[in-house]
């Protein structure tokens, strides 16, 4: 018995020390929506991922537009709002992560006085557009 206990305690040690060996981590996002509550759909053929950061000026307003493919965002800095029409306007701010909309037509703007940047993670595919302008 006495075995058994001091087995058990080696092994339970063992997994402490193990789980110490990782990073903390801290989800900032988990979900199969957009943020119209859009189903996330992956484009078919060869993944192509493409990671950018962009940067929106005081007063400038996007074009309205479509994401054919899905996008996650992370506002790096500043306040973003987006006008998704008749799904209504929602406002991100610095720390926000999200899943934009991929077939509502919306609009960025920056309504600030200083700078937004976001981080910007296209799940694409060769030969699909990650940003559809709207007619």
């Amino acid at each position: 018995m006495k075995r058994f206990i001091l087995l058990l305690a080696l092994l339970v040690s063992g997994a402490q020390a193990r789980d110490q060996n990782y990073y903390p981590v801290q989800e900032l996002l988990v979900t199969g929506k957009t943020v119209v509550g859009e189903d996330i759909r992956y484009p078919t053929g060869v993944p192509r991922i493409t990671v950018a950061v962009v940067t929106v000026a005081p007063g400038a307003a996007a074009a309205f537009h479509r994401h054919p493919v899905p996008l996650v965002a992370y506002i790096l800095e500043g306040e973003l709002t987006v006008d998704y029409g008749p799904e209504g306007v929602k406002t991100f701010r610095h720390g926000d992560a999200l899943v934009e909309a991929m077939h509502v037509p919306h609009r960025g703007m920056n309504l600030g006085s200083g700078i937004v940047r976001l981080l910007a993670v296209y799940v694409g595919a060769e030969g699909a557009a990650n940003v559809a302008l709207e007619q």
